[in-house]
């Protein structure tokens, strides 16, 4: 059995340095919800989608082998993150990224992944 370390030494310069870069609470909650709006394989598969053009409910649905109500589910909660937005083009809905950021978080993760 492994013996438990126990730290005796307080760093009281380095905790306050770090101290005063931390974020605050309100902001870390934020985004921790954030990565738990990433943490479902089918909002994955439909980012992916719209790196490459933007695309309406049926088209999504038909390339990532769901229904059309599982998709408008989960654009719906990506829509809520601000991660997707959308346009109206008589009664098509087309949907996009909101901004550059959401792919570079989603390829940051890829590298990182890939690099394991």
């Amino acid at each position: 059995m492994e013996e438990e370390l126990k730290c005796t030494v307080k760093h009281l310069d380095i905790i306050e340095k770090v101290k005063t870069k931390m974020p605050d609470e309100e902001i870390l909650f934020d985004i921790a919800e954030l990565f738990k709006v990433f943490g479902d394989s089918t909002r994955m598969k439909i980012i992916c989608c719209l790196f490459e053009h933007e695309m309406c409910v049926c088209d999504i649905a038909e390339l990532i082998n769901s229904t059309q109500s599982a998709v408008s589910h989960q654009l719906r909660v990506l829509k809520q993150a601000k991660l997707v937005k959308f346009r109206k083009d008589g009664k098509t809905v087309y949907y996009s990224l909101s901004d550059e950021h959401v792919e570079m978080i989603f390829n940051m993760a890829l590298e990182h992944i890939q690099e394991m």
